[in-house]
């Protein structure tokens, strides 16, 4: 899914914009495993890997269930560990 060496990384408003969820929203569906969380990119900053972003909207887009996302959410992050 990932290119080992080419990670984009954007910032919540752009997040916002690609999912059309508002940021509480957002907020909530990292709390329920629906969204990935983000990583720190600096003492008080934050960002989003963006391939991850894009897999999960493509899952919305799909009809995949909100356990199917919960997965696919659990395998990025775990993803993110081994690498």
């Amino acid at each position: 899914m990932f290119n080992k060496n080419h990670f984009q990384l954007i910032r919540r408003p752009e997040v916002l914009k690609l999912t059309g969820r508002s940021k509480s929203s957002l907020y909530q569906d990292e709390q329920a495993g629906l969204m990935p969380k983000p990583i720190s990119i600096g003492e008080r900053a934050v960002a989003y890997i963006k391939q991850e972003i894009e897999a999960v909207v493509g899952a919305r887009v799909e009809g995949k269930t909100t356990e199917q996302i919960k997965t696919l959410v659990s395998d990025l992050h775990a993803q993110r560990e081994a690498k």
